[in-house]
């Protein structure tokens, strides 16, 4: 079977994450001026806000990681048709495999568990303590994180991934003290607003539902059919509403 048979993946988001390009433009325009010469991603994806800041700092080199080649494949692709690729690497991978020097710009948005093997709650805490010893004196860090908007109820739980706890996620205000207690201040504190998610949601599960229209008979569409349903009963039922995602700029002390 042709790879093209199969539905394509995440082509309608510019982001992997519930990000907008207004909030993307905030924070370039917030980190562009420290003019850091060094921007390292991790978990990048396709690393789209990396060549945003890239663009927007003349001379700054990047480093992005990432364990899902495709992902890898689409921020190399984009960094050629930016005139960026003289000045960014994509490197396939887990964080853990490479000496990775400091950097005075790190990107972690939604990729904590890149940086520690710990079970949640710990991972979080674990992953600043590394974010630390990862940002040169005077950087910065955009930690982009999951918490609990509220507590999730048990039928909210039920519904969302494979062992879900209400322990899992820290409120904002405890996700804020977990940086500070890992060495950081917070510069700037900032979440992912309805529209994010919804916008981020939809584009996430838009193109095998766009497919499975069309492709009823396919030999898989049946389980194309049950993750994507899976995926939306999660969110629908489970963590729409209760799921925060944060957006802390941090640095570091000292």
């Amino acid at each position: 079977m042709a790879d093209n048979d199969l539905p394509p993946r995440l082509t309608r988001l510019t982001f992997l994450g519930p990000l907008s390009e207004a909030r993307a433009a905030r924070i370039v325009s917030r980190l562009a001026p420290a003019a850091p010469s060094t921007v390292l991603d991790i978990g990048c994806g396709w690393g789209e806000l990396m060549l945003r800041t890239l663009d927007a700092v003349p001379g700054a080199s990047g480093l992005g990681i990432d364990v899902n080649a495709e992902d890898i494949a689409r921020g190399r692709a984009n960094a050629e048709a930016r005139g960026l690729a003289g000045r960014v690497r994509f490197t396939e991978g887990s964080a853990g495999e490479d000496a990775l020097q400091p950097a005075d710009l790190v990107l972690c948005l939604g990729a904590s568990h890149a940086l520690s093997d710990a079970r949640p709650p710990r991972h979080t805490a674990a992953a600043l303590r590394a974010l630390r010893g990862l940002v040169a004196p005077g950087g910065r860090v955009v930690f982009g994180e999951t918490f609990w908007q509220r507590t999730p109820t048990e039928a909210e739980l039920g519904a969302m991934w494979p062992g879900a706890r209400a322990d899992e996620c820290p409120d904002l205000a405890g996700l804020v003290d977990l940086a500070v207690a890992a060495g950081f201040r917070p510069l700037w504190i900032e979440t992912a607003n309805g529209d994010e998610w919804e916008e981020f949601e939809s584009g996430y599960q838009s193109d095998a539902e766009e497919w499975l229209a069309g492709h009823a008979d396919h030999p898989s569409a049946a389980t194309t059919r049950e993750r994507v349903d899976r995926h939306r009963a999660s969110w629908l039922r489970g963590y729409r509403q209760v799921l925060g995602f944060a957006y802390l700029t941090l640095v570091p002390v000292d």
